[in-house]
């Protein structure tokens, strides 16, 4: 074993023994070390100042309870989290989830990838993470506008337009983050930058609801583009029915692709005609339905209950799995394999486990890793930093131009930097390898910080 190869095994090695049961931070930890070793061949003074050991641990962790009264008068109390993990390129920067299976792991993982992701963006933000494990499914507007303005009472101590500047993620959308910054305007006066996914009426971004799913299948386009082929007549499957879902459907669409099928949590929709965007933008961010009533107008659609669209025998080109971390296990790869998929790109993050990589590496599928190919979300996050500063609003049209010309750079970046360390096309070397440079260039020069 060569000493750079031992040096990151010591430090995975070393992880493992403190945080065994933080399985995803481990897992995204596990696939970054995997992927670093060419860069530290040539570059060994990242290893002499043992630079990656400082990376990863985050600068810091916030956990807090939230109380909050529901409508029938009943004090619950839910678990609030903020992971501040690197700001060596600019304000921490990245979501808020809420869901009940949020706990620390969870937020370090996706804080840790955070970091990679908005270094790839060339843009000033760093990394970080937030969230809840409170469930918003089935509460009223009423609660959840307090558990919000319970929660901001204690995050506002910590987040600013220049320190920390949260957005949304699962389960918080346009609604979460009115009620967030309404509760911290309150308590700090008006300061448009320090929350981003604003309503449009108070200094949001045209294109930042459409930005992460438009930014997916740019990413992929200019794949596509890179063998001379495009979406044009392409079958693509979609997992989730979200924010990220729908609007890489529409993007999708509207470049001349087919989407045959998306899910929930309940089950999966195939419509042989094509998925109908208008009646699922409906049933899913007016009514906020199940995805089973799609049927109601498209009798000759089917719904497959509790099965994820991965599992089914349905032949397309590609896979844009959108919803939540590990959804596509090893077995679930195979069935991609099966069913004839040319690409993955990942709409949400790390929703391919470890060994379902390798099995779709092993049989030649193009793999496109969440912290490039979802980048779009973030990208857009930090323009709509730049309007507040500039007290400016953009149009969507530069907005949407601007996102498409940072996903061109990004898949750029990434194809063109694994070529020069790992010789081969390889866009998951290439977005780790390109991401962490210039976090690493930034913490040596500023004195390992």
């Amino acid at each position: 074993m060569t000493e750079t190869k031992q040096y990151l095994a010591n430090l995975e090695k070393e992880l493992k023994l403190k945080y065994p049961e933080q399985t995803e931070f481990l897992q995204a930890v596990e696939e970054f070390l995997g992927t670093v070793e060419p860069f530290l061949v040539k570059n060994p003074e990242f290893v002499e100042k043992n630079i990656l050991e400082m990376l990863l641990i985050p600068e810091r962790i916030i956990e807090f309870r939230i109380p909050w009264m529901n409508d029938q008068g009943q004090w619950k109390i839910n678990r609030g989290y903020r992971v501040q993990y690197n700001s060596a390129l600019g304000p921490y920067k990245g979501g808020m989830r809420f869901h009940p299976t949020v706990n620390q792991s969870i937020m370090k993982f996706l804080a840790f990838e955070q970091i990679f992701k908005n270094s790839l963006t060339s843009l000033p933000i760093g990394g970080g993470k937030g969230g809840s494990d409170f469930d918003p499914k089935g509460k009223s507007d009423g609660e959840i506008m307090r558990f919000c303005q319970s929660l901001m009472q204690e995050l506002q101590k910590y987040i600013g337009p220049n320190e920390d500047v949260p957005a949304g993620d699962i389960g918080v959308g346009g609604r979460e983050i009115g009620y967030l910054f309404g509760e911290y305007k309150r308590l700090n006066g008006y300061h448009a930058g320090v929350l981003t996914g604003k309503p449009l009426s108070y200094w949001g971004s045209l294109a930042r609801t459409e930005a992460t799913g438009y930014g997916l299948v740019y990413f992929v386009s200019h794949l596509l583009k890179d063998q001379n082929d495009s979406f044009e007549g392409k079958k693509v499957l979609v997992s989730g029915s979200g924010n990220v879902a729908i609007y890489a459907i529409e993007k999708a669409q509207e470049l001349g692709a087919t989407v045959y099928g998306c899910c929930d949590s309940s089950g999966s929709i195939i419509d042989p005609e094509g998925i109908d965007l208008a009646l699922l933008k409906e049933i899913k961010e007016v009514k906020r339905e199940r995805i089973n009533t799609y049927l109601e107008s498209h009798p000759n659609a089917e719904f497959y209950p509790n099965q994820s669209v991965w599992e089914l025998d349905f032949k397309y080109d590609i896979a844009l799995p959108c919803a939540t971390q590990n959804e596509i296990p090893v077995e679930l790869a195979k069935k991609l394999v099966t069913n004839g998929v040319q690409i993955v790109a990942e709409g949400a993050n790390m929703p391919t486990t470890l060994e379902a990589l390798e099995v779709l590496k092993a049989n030649n599928i193009v793999y496109c890793p969440g912290k490039a190919a979802n980048a779009g979300g973030v990208a857009v996050s930090a323009l709509e930093m730049a309007q507040n500063a500039q007290r400016l609003p953009w149009t969507f049209e530069k907005v949407d131009q601007e996102l498409n010309l940072i996903m061109k750079n990004i898949y750029e970046t990434c194809r063109d930097t694994s070529n020069e360390y790992v010789g081969d096309f390889d866009l998951v070397a290439g977005a780790n390898i390109a991401g962490f440079e210039r976090v690493a260039k930034a913490m040596l020069s500023q004195g390992l910080v």
